[in-house]
């Protein structure tokens, strides 16, 4: 597909939604296997060599952020693992209209990282944390991480990181309790939580039984005296809620019992190289060789304008939630 020499400088797919939020993820190798997104012996990562430079992942972000992309979100995998990552987000955050630098992470390396992230010019960070008990931790992630995590929380707080979000991803019959603790939890040391559905991405994700999040907003909303929340939050797709007597934000994603689909705004860079159009589908495009085939600046945005205009309308999680067979850590969620 030709792009017209007089394309607009705004990525807009065919659907037209406008294309500004960029997930990057740095590496696909984690030190945790949560049981919702990595089998606990899997192995199959991609090869060190196929991975984008640092220098290769700076020169896509800077082509996106020259077709109108503000917000750009690192991701893994573990991102922390990822050597150079504060060089690689300082590279990011100097990028003229980049405006929205977060980081996802397992905050198992966030204590020795959290200041250097800081500096680096990471704005804002989402932690996972599906409890707040030593036991169901070992069990989900396959590793008792919980006081790393705890000591990386408090590193990024004394780093100046405000409004952490806490990632909860409840499973029925293994942390669905622990929703209440999490709340009293974020409370006390003003973290936002947010509750998400689990995906069925790769074998764990449809192995999953992940808990519906809408059948549980009104209790919540009663319990804690929410009320939905105005004030923007970030670009992604979750939905807030905030407890004007506390402070305390509650933010839901539910990918399955009410999709977003139709406000969709980002894309996702492997750290291969490859540009995935949508989470739960196959549509991708490979930057990797046309990188290093030494492409002109305008190869590249012409072959991601193409790419965007390939963009699926929606997901196919509930009609066909056997398609997606790559685990969630290769495309960063």
């Amino acid at each position: 597909m030709e792009v017209p020499a007089n394309a607009s400088p705004v990525l807009s797919d065919p659907f037209g939604r406008t294309v500004d939020y960029l997930r990057v993820s740095v590496t696909d190798r984690c030190d945790l296997r949560c049981s919702y997104c990595m089998p606990r012996r899997f192995r199959g990562f991609e090869q060190p060599e196929h991975w984008l430079t640092l220098d290769e992942i700076t020169r896509v972000v800077a082509a996106f952020s020259r077709m109108g992309t503000r917000r750009v979100r690192l991701t893994g995998g573990e991102p922390l693992l990822r050597k150079g990552l504060p060089m690689l987000a300082a590279g990011i955050a100097a990028l003229p209209g980049i405006d929205d630098l977060s980081l996802t992470t397992n905050g198992t390396q966030l204590g020795r990282q959290a200041m250097l992230l800081r500096s680096a010019g990471v704005q804002r960070l989402n932690v996972s944390l599906d409890s707040l008990r030593h036991d169901c931790v070992q069990h989900i992630t396959g590793n008792d991480c919980l006081d790393h995590v705890l000591d990386g929380l408090r590193a990024a707080q004394r780093a100046g990181f405000e409004r952490i979000k806490i990632n909860m991803v409840p499973i029925a019959g293994v942390n669905e309790h622990d929703i209440e603790p999490m709340v009293a939890f974020c409370m006390e040391h003003g973290f936002v939580l947010r509750l998400i559905e689990a995906m069925p991405v790769g074998e764990n994700g449809r192995n999953t039984q992940g808990v519906p999040l809408l059948p549980l907003l009104d209790d919540l909303q009663q319990r804690f005296g929410l009320v939905r929340c105005t004030v923007p939050m970030g670009g992604g797709p979750a939905r807030y809620w905030t407890s004007p007597g506390t402070g305390f934000t509650l933010g839901l994603i539910t990918p399955l019992s009410q999709h977003f689909c139709d406000t969709c705004n980002r894309v996702r860079l492997s750290v291969d190289g490859t540009l995935y159009l949508c989470l739960g589908q196959e549509d991708k495009v490979e930057l990797r060789q046309l990188l290093r085939a030494g492409c002109s600046d305008a190869e590249l945005e012409q072959a991601i304008r193409q790419a965007i205009a390939r963009k699926p309308e929606r997901h196919d999680f509930l009609a066909r939630p056997e398609k997606i067979v790559r685990f969630m850590s290769m495309t960063g969620g």
